[in-house]
């Protein structure tokens, strides 16, 4: 059974496909400049590859440049539609209509095309990509979508609430829904897995450390609380997004320099975080070398990341307490031994203890912690796209 992994951008298109036979991908790609110029990059599991600059004033376009590489290019894997058997979409906000993935009908699209002014970057291009998989593959194929937000759902009120006049809450809908769950969940479930233990039986904290950032407390095997909030702004500072802040530092910059509510969600969002303080990049690998070179700012960025981290970790152990395993994932989170190093170092007084050695793995599944460790702590390459694969398969077997 193969099952065909979509998310899709604004201006762009990442897919896999995947043989659930065995969960190997037989080959992904993404499409980028849509809207404007279009390409496509194709390369199949044996290696072979297909690229091409082709027109794609819409996503329609792109999913059939997707269908040539896939079944006439000389990178091609399949002979016809016939051979998939349904299409997964990441979503990113699914709000608290959404508590599981689910079949897409005129409904589930509706609903989430109102959620869009929750993720306007996100939710109304997925809304587009789905209408035009079924314009390219049909209405035959069964598609699910699978929401970022729904591994949160089993957040209680008091993790997820807002101190905000109650109407709002009510009215609006305003409360905190997280995101990155799909990440969360398949890593937690890889720790369960390492520890040959029952999720229900372990406190896991995992940390998806990348260009967005977000940590998650799970504990009896549901999500209690997370880093982002009712945006994926919120938590600590990112790439280019600011993460958590006093309101009226806000309010105090908009009133001096005459700034509209569209002007600081762009600065909180696009030009903050990392790129905002280092002056150098949103781009971690950036920011170190320039450190390393001796520049202060950068290297206050990554001193203030690696602290805001350790400071949400804390704090998850003292609402859970106690952990049992940390989980690293994330292109930083997988790829930056020193931060990991930074992080285990400071958690001592919980008994972490980590091994050197191991800790210099990158982009590899390992544990890195001892075993004298008190806590055990994991490397763990997320895989976001099998996730999907899997909880599609799941929705259409029933």
């Amino acid at each position: 059974m193969k099952i065909f992994v979509v998310n899709a951008g604004s201006s762009s298109l990442k897919y896999q496909l995947i043989d659930m036979d065995n969960e190997s991908v037989l080959a992904k790609g993404l499409c980028e400049r849509i809207g404007v110029t279009g390409a496509i990059s194709h390369k199949s599991a044996d290696g072979r590859e297909y690229k091409a600059e082709t027109p794609m004033p819409t996503h329609s376009e792109a999913f059939e440049a997707v269908v040539y590489a896939m079944m006439k290019s000389e990178a091609k894997v399949i002979d016809s539609f016939e051979e998939i058997s349904a299409i997964g979409h990441r979503i990113v906000q699914g709000g608290a209509i959404f508590k599981g993935s689910c079949l897409v009908n005129d409904k589930v699209i509706e609903q989430i095309s109102e959620l869009g002014a929750m993720a306007p970057l996100h939710n109304p291009a997925h809304v587009i990509a789905i209408k035009a998989c079924t314009e390219t593959f049909g209405k035959k194929i069964p598609q699910v979508v699978v929401f970022d937000t729904s591994f949160h759902q089993t957040m209680p009120p008091k993790a997820y609430m807002y101190a905000l006049p109650y109407d709002y809450y009510k009215r609006l809908d305003v409360r905190k829904y997280g995101a990155h769950g799909t990440s969360h969940h398949f890593v937690s479930d890889r720790v369960a897995l390492l520890e040959n233990k029952d999720k229900k039986d372990i406190k896991i904290i995992t940390c998806h450390l990348g260009n967005g950032c977000s940590i998650t407390a799970i504990k009896d095997g549901a999500c209690v609380d997370t880093s982002m909030g009712f945006t994926p702004l919120d938590g600590f500072m990112m790439g280019t997004r600011s993460g958590s802040l006093d309101p009226s530092a806000l309010t105090y910059i908009a009133e001096k320099d005459n700034l509209s509510a569209a002007d600081i969600n762009r600065i909180c969002n696009k030009e903050s975080g990392m790129l905002g303080i280092s002056g150098v990049s949103n781009d971690n690998r950036d920011i170190a070398a320039a450190a390393e070179s001796g520049n202060s700012r950068a290297a206050l960025a990554i001193e203030m990341q690696r602290y805001q981290i350790l400071k949400f970790i804390g704090s998850y152990i003292a609402a859970m307490n106690g952990v049992d395993a940390i989980a690293f994932t994330g292109g930083i989170g997988e790829n930056d031994p020193e931060l990991r190093e930074y992080v285990c170092d400071n958690l001592k007084y919980m008994g972490v203890e980590i091994d050197r050695e191991a800790n210099k793995c990158r982009g590899k599944e390992v544990k890195i912690s001892t075993a004298a460790s008190g806590v055990d702590v994991f490397v763990i390459p997320t895989n976001e796209e099998l996730a999907i694969a899997r909880d599609t398969l799941s929705i259409i077997s029933k």
